[in-house]
């Protein structure tokens, strides 16, 4: 009987141990994140043939298979400036972060101008700015960022559309040009690289890499967060979209595409969140969303800068009204970087409302 009980023990110690290696393990590959760029974008690829990265070799050395894209035939003029941007702005992970901006939104003392502004002024983050493709709208916005930024990309869907105003909002050229950033972003996954694709309306102040979890696939913001980082519950905001390049991401891309003619007129975050469900459920994407206390939005945040990484001025109608509140939550950040630790650490530290839209 003694000999049995001691086997048990062990038997019982064995189990507990291996759980708690385990549990280890998965905190470890879930929850870590890097300081630098590549702390993402380094993460292994997976062992599975989905995860495996959109153009990877084969066992021979040979090239994968071209995409259906590739396989029409040489790649339009367009197509060769895409990836001369690509090589040019990317990591040695081959990730890149873009936005895109219009006319308007380009001008000078606009949005662009504040968003390039907030990498200068930032905890650490002005090198983003080297790996930043701003893709222009129009002709307008493409001369304007050339004169800022040394990476602008036109987008060719743009051409001939009046995109250079706000006027354009959920009309059909609108939810056409949302569609054509979506296909674009799969372009750039089908390449092989991974982005990080940012509204131009979104401050950085702090390195947003760093509240990534190495484990997904997919990261976006949240327009609203219930405390699970993978539930569906929460509900997405793309203009902060993170997609790790593999054939899993790519397959979602293409998934998410197509089901735009399922819900007619609707835009492509509200078809993700129709759909979202589904892509984890059948396709296995894990898909995090980010917590609203340290990447923000007008419509959702805890008003303390401490813990902030970065501002979305969504929930705000008007071009003015945006670069009223983000202007002045800029200026506040500059002060709020010019204290000491000690005033930081004695409490949230909040900046002045309301604003216009932030409250």
């Amino acid at each position: 009987m003694g000999s049995q009980q001691n086997a048990l023990h062990q038997l019982v110690s064995f189990i507990l141990g291996a759980s708690a290696a385990a549990v280890l393990i998965f905190f470890l590959t879930s929850a870590s994140s890097g300081a630098r760029f590549t702390g993402i974008s380094s993460w292994a690829n997976g062992t599975t043939e989905f995860d495996a990265p959109a153009q990877e070799e084969s066992p021979a050395g040979e090239p994968a298979a071209p995409s259906h894209a590739e396989a029409k035939g040489a790649p339009a003029p367009e197509q060769d400036e895409l990836e001369r941007l690509l090589r040019a702005v990317a990591d040695e992970d081959r990730t890149v972060i873009m936005t895109s901006v219009n006319e308007a939104w380009a001008a000078e003392d606009s949005l662009l101008d504040l968003f390039l502004e907030s990498f200068r002024t930032g905890e650490r983050i002005s090198h983003f700015a080297n790996h930043l493709l701003v893709v222009a709208l129009d002709g307008g916005a493409l001369e304007r960022c050339r004169a800022v930024h040394p990476h602008c990309y036109l987008l060719p869907a743009a051409a001939g559309r009046n995109l250079s105003d706000e006027k354009v909002f959920m009309s059909k050229d609108y939810i056409d040009l949302v569609w054509s950033k979506v296909r674009l972003q799969q372009r750039i996954l089908e390449l092989g690289y991974n982005f990080l694709f940012t509204d131009v309306d979104i401050l950085w102040f702090r390195n947003p890499f760093e509240r990534m979890s190495v484990a997904a696939h997919m990261v976006t913001s949240s327009d609203f967060f219930f405390g699970d980082p993978y539930s569906p519950m929460n509900l997405p905001n793309t203009g902060f979209l993170y997609a790790k390049s593999s054939r899993r991401t790519v397959g979602a891309f293409e998934a998410w595409r197509a089901a735009r003619e399922s819900f007619p007129g609707k835009h492509e975050q509200q078809v993700l969140n129709e759909i979202k469900v589904e892509l984890v459920s059948t396709r296995g994407l894990r898909i995090q969303f980010l917590d609203t206390e340290h990447n923000a939005g007008f419509c959702n945040n805890t008003r303390d800068f401490n813990t902030l990484y970065t501002m979305h001025a969504n929930c705000c109608v008007g071009l003015g009204a945006k670069l009223h509140d983000l202007g002045n939550l800029l200026r506040e950040w500059r002060a709020y970087r010019s204290m000491d630790e000690g005033e930081r650490s004695r409490g949230p530290v909040r900046w002045k409302v309301p604003g216009i839209c932030i409250h």
